[in-house]
């Protein structure tokens, strides 16, 4: 473990501590969370998901950043796609459940907000997976190629609110992992079980639960390659 890695690791816990140790800190979040969610999930994405990305850059290539990485237009990207998680999670929480009365299963709608069952492991479940097979591969696709935009234009705050060319861009993509791996293993073997854990939390605690899952998911991805 390098300096660096002390700094990082200080950084965090100083961030950190005070919700647990400052009953007014952690009372002022949850005051926040309940009447600013768009801008919350905006913040918590932009900072945690980020902050996966700058770690699994460490384990990969043993820096948190470097010229051209772009960690400030990664923020602003996740910021952005964190309110957009956040209203997937509200549309698909709310139209699973009355998908699946339709389908017979009685008690769905109520079974998210009761204490934990069976049938609300099972309704987090089908939540999970419906939003994972609709939304994620939009989602992830548009990271990639917001991504690729990133390192194109020199990881500048400038070149980032240049023109996006999404077709060609999109042409050169490496489909094959992107359908294979990221599409093909990550969504079923990762976010499905991982966003079932989600929709079994309370409702206050899941965007900040899935914004932490960009952090394990960066360390996975990482690992990944290295080993590869």
């Amino acid at each position: 473990m390098k300096k660096k890695d002390f700094i990082f690791i200080l950084v965090t816990i100083i961030i950190l501590l005070p919700f647990f140790v400052f009953p007014k800190v952690y009372e002022c979040y949850e005051t926040l969370n309940r009447e600013h969610g768009m801008i919350m999930s905006f913040i918590k994405f932009a900072i945690l998901s980020t902050a996966g990305e700058a770690i699994g850059l460490r384990l990969s290539k043993g820096v948190y950043n470097y010229k051209g990485f772009g960690l400030i237009p990664r923020a602003l990207v996740w910021g952005v796609f964190g309110m957009g998680i956040k209203m997937a999670m509200t549309i698909f929480s709310a139209g699973t459940p009355v998908f699946l009365e339709y389908l017979g299963v009685n008690g769905s709608i109520l079974a998210l907000a009761g204490s934990l069952t069976w049938k609300k492991v099972f309704v987090a479940f089908c939540v999970s997976t419906t939003m994972n097979c609709i939304f994620a591969p939009v989602f992830m696709t548009l990271h990639k190629i917001s991504d690729t935009h990133i390192l194109n234009t020199g990881g500048t705050l400038k070149g980032f609110f240049s023109p996006i060319h999404f077709g060609e861009i999109s042409q050169n993509l490496n489909w094959k992992v992107q359908w294979n791996f990221v599409f093909g293993k990550t969504i079923p073997f990762f976010w499905i079980p991982a966003h079932t854990i989600t929709f079994i939390l309370p409702q206050e605690w899941q965007v900040l639960f899935a914004a932490l899952l960009g952090v394990a998911l960066g360390v996975i991805l990482s690992v990944a390659s290295r080993k590869k």
